[in-house]
This record gives structure tokens, sequence and C-alpha cells, in this order.
């Protein structure tokens, strides 16, 4: 049975054996964490609308090609819930296991989106639709939300 998180102005549901962290809307940052039991994680962060998408997954895009000399980047644009998003995809290793992330952000309403998922190869496989179910429900709702 999914798990429904209703917070901060947003709704998405999760699968039922992951772990919730929202220690950052706690303290007042617009984000939130989901994981996997094998360390997989989905994460939604909100932003002004003022700052345009694009804008926040090349400031992601930077910060990975600094933590991650060997990263092999995809340039993504893609449609889920009948909404545009744009961002990338990286391949990387970290302590010697190649990984995969994604970031995508869309701007709806007042809101910029941007949504970074994360998994160890392996994982990611198993949980790439998982992460896709959840961004879907995600803007499934903030379509609902914003009446279009």
């Amino acid at each position: 049975m999914p798990i429904t998180f209703d917070k901060l102005g947003i709704s998405f549901q999760y699968p039922d054996n992951w772990e919730l962290d929202d220690s950052d809307a706690r303290l007042g940052r617009r984000s939130v964490t989901v994981y996997s039991p094998g360390g997989a994680f989905w994460s939604i962060s909100l932003h002004s609308g003022s700052i345009p998408p694009k804008k926040l997954t090349s400031a992601v895009l930077e910060a990975m090609k600094e933590e991650y000399n060997s990263l092999e980047v995809e340039d993504i644009n893609e449609v889920v819930a009948g909404r545009e998003l744009s961002g990338y995809d990286f391949a990387f290793y970290c302590f010697d296991l190649t990984n995969t992330a994604t970031v995508r952000s869309v701007k709806i309403a007042h809101t910029t989106y941007v949504i970074f998922c994360q998994a160890e190869d392996r994982e990611y496989e198993q949980v790439r639709e998982v992460f896709r179910a959840i961004t879907a429900s995600l803007l499934g709702n903030l379509i609902d939300l914003n009446g279009s």
C-alpha cells in the first residue's frame, strides 16, 4: 500500500517500505526525500517560480561535475503526467560502484520544482519505475491543485 506525503503544498505517493526524511522541511526548507530499503532515493525541492528550471538543473550539473571526475551526462527532456520536464541523466562511480542519478525540473504556477533521484546501478534497474511513479503522483496532484 502506498503512503501519501501531503505537506509543503505538495502531495505524492511512495512505497510503504521506503523511509521518509522530512527533516529539511521541519527546518523550514522546502524539500523532502524518500529512501528505498537499498539506499536509492527520490527528492523534491521547491523554489521560487522566478528561478528558471534550467538554471536550477544547471546548478546541479555543476555540483555533480565538481564531485565526480568521471561523470557522464546526458541532456534529457521528457513528459511525465502531461508535464514537460527538463534536466540531466548522470552516470558516475562512487565507492567503486557505478551509479545513476537524474535531475528534472518543471515550473508550475509560481513554483519551480526540482526532482533528484539516485541509485547504485544494480538497484536503479529495480527502482527506475518507482521513481517515475512517485514523480507522476506528484505532478498529477500539482496539475489538479493548479486547475490545469
